[in-house]
């Protein structure tokens, strides 16, 4: 079979087996029914090697989801991956991607979840590092030693439930026992690093350096969903314990992404910032104490956010493989369909009435008025929300209107595969918000609350589009409020410094410091007293012995007078 075929191939596999768990799930949903299968790989007298599977609507909605996704970017790939050498190679690992993201989500057990786990930090090092290059290598070991400590925490929270007697956690997430405690904090920090919240953020917008159709299936439904998806899992667990801490730290990175995006100029790192936002979205609305709203808004982010990676590879291509933002202009008139696409995107991320993004996010804000939080939480959550407009419609000024940029040689082409690809993802970033709102809330909660309140969302949102577009005129040496400082925009663009924190000052400090101790130790007195103190004796005495036969008349002398004296005193 031709290697292009064999996109079309898998495409169309994937495609199927999206679509029938997808459907699958909405039917278990409506009769209230799961399958939880133990397939025994191996029996040895009486210990067995079982696999368990658990397909409820949960799994099979999201695993659904997922491979509709990845479908679509695979396709997507037939195109961009065209003239590549190595496309073969990038389809087995996208592959390898789906299948581990796949086993991780039907595990009931953390033992086969380490394997879906394992499998997704592995191979996105493999799919980072793609395009070889330095900035990719670093990219790509920054993405996997950040990873690392999540895998380090579900493989403490094995050794733990083993004291339990069984590593199948649905027994034990609805009581209090000997080391639930620790299993809380082990799989919240698993969580946090596979979904990049503070202090573990550094690495999400890094591993931009992946291919695009990469990016879109590792920020909208597999890697950083990972952490989400297994915290909605434990979440009968986790609601036993105070999260007030961890709700502040993802409001925090909700926060911080959004600043971060409003002063960057990458399109990839805009769009990658805006996934860590929503990240941040759903974790908060998760640990405030509602899991399924928190894996709803998970199902409608993925599907825009999917499109939008899709439209930005296609933009980039256009534009030469320039990733900035200021060389874009006028898109809209040479890229139509294209730009279509990424304004209903860009849409469904603002939360426009109607479009997918809206149901969600509108019922996230409406549940977190009616939480016992103070209002530091409340005006954070609505002023994150402004800023996912700001950074949205600045992007929007910058390439779609005739804001006059420096264009580098474009070659405009919109390919047919590459379009077919996106519309799928239209109509579900349109329609799917209200689909998923009708399957998995039937019976809608009666809301009342003041009309400032209500229309809170709606005053932040025209705020932030205010925001955006005079942020859009503000150039780096420009004065904020009065104060003209490049520090200050760098501090806010550069995500509060957090990656250097994570990378520089880890060999800033512990190389120079680990050079001192080396000298100290290996080069200090221990070498001389220790290792040096025989080499050192024997070469003393050899140069004794070589100036003593140097046939010097003097010394000869000297030392017959020494021996004569020493016989006369003995």
């Amino acid at each position: 079979m031709n290697k292009m075929d064999m996109y079309m191939f898998w495409f169309f596999i994937i495609l199927v087996f999206g679509v029938l768990f997808f459907l699958l799930g909405i039917y278990f949903l409506s009769i209230d029914y799961f399958l939880m299968l133990d397939w025994e790989i191996l029996s040895i007298n009486s210990c067995g090697l079982v696999m368990t599977l658990l397909f409820d609507w949960m799994s099979l909605i999201f695993m659904g989801s997922v491979m509709f996704i990845s479908s679509m970017v695979i396709c997507y790939s037939f195109i961009y991956m065209f003239d590549d050498f190595n496309k073969y190679r990038f389809l087995i690992l996208v592959l390898l991607f789906i299948f581990s993201m796949a086993l991780m989500i039907v595990s009931p057990n953390l033992i086969s979840i380490l394997l879906g786990w394992d499998g997704l930090g592995l191979v996105s090092y493999c799919l980072v590092v793609y395009f070889q290059n330095y900035k990719s290598y670093n990219a790509g070991m920054l993405t996997v030693l950040t990873n690392r400590i999540g895998d380090v925490c579900i493989l403490l929270g094995i050794g733990w439930l083993f004291n339990s007697g069984s590593w199948c956690f649905l027994y034990y997430n609805f009581y209090l026992f000997d080391w639930s405690y620790v299993l809380f904090v082990l799989i919240v920090l698993g969580a946090f690093t596979k979904s990049a919240q503070i202090p573990f953020s550094s690495w999400l917008p890094a591993a931009m350096a992946a291919p695009t159709p990469v990016s879109a299936l590792v920020h909208s439904s597999t890697l950083v969903t990972a952490g989400v998806y297994l915290l909605v899992r434990f979440s009968s667990l986790l609601y036993q314990f105070d999260l007030s801490f961890f709700l502040l730290l993802s409001m925090l990175t909700m926060f911080m992404s959004g600043l971060g995006a409003n002063f960057e100029y990458d399109l990839k790192k805009i769009i990658a910032l805006s996934t860590l936002s929503q990240l941040g979205l759903m974790m908060s609305i998760l640990f405030i104490g509602y899991s399924t709203i928190s894996y709803f808004h998970l199902l409608t982010h993925a599907f825009f956010k999917a499109l939008l990676f899709l439209c930005a590879g296609l933009i980039i291509h256009c534009m030469n493989d320039s990733q900035d933002i200021r060389h874009m202009s006028g898109l809209v008139n040479h890229l139509p369909y294209t730009s279509t696409c990424f304004s209903i995107a860009n849409l469904s991320l603002c939360g426009l009435p109607f479009l997918s993004g809206f149901y969600s996010k509108d019922m996230v804000l409406e549940t977190l008025t009616f939480s016992f939080f103070n209002t530091f939480i409340y005006f954070l959550f609505f002023l994150s929300v402004g800023l996912t407009v700001s950074y949205s419609t600045r992007l929007m000024y910058y390439s779609m209107t005739d804001y006059k940029g420096s264009m580098p040689f474009s070659s405009f082409f919109e390919d047919s595969v590459m379009n077919k690809s996106m519309i799928f993802l239209v109509i579900m970033g349109v329609l799917g918000g209200s689909l998923l709102n009708w399957v998995l809330f039937p019976f809608p909660n009666f809301l009342s609350m003041p009309i400032e309140c209500k229309l809170m969302p709606l005053i932040f949102v025209c705020f932030g589009g205010w925001i955006g577009y005079e942020l859009c005129f503000l150039n780096y040496s420009d004065s904020i409020f009065g104060v003209s400082s490049p520090l200050l925009v760098s501090y806010l663009g550069l995500m509060w410094f957090m990656p250097n924190f994570s990378t520089y000052i880890v060999n800033s400090y512990s190389l120079p410091f680990s050079k001192l101790c080396s000298d100290f130790m290996d080069m200090g007195w221990g070498e001389y007293i220790m290792s040096n103190i025989l080499v050192m004796y024997m070469y003393m005495l050899g140069k004794l012995l070589l100036f003593y036969q140097n046939n010097n008349i003097s010394i000869f002398f000297c030392s017959f007078i020494l021996m004569m004296f020493i016989l006369i005193i003995i």
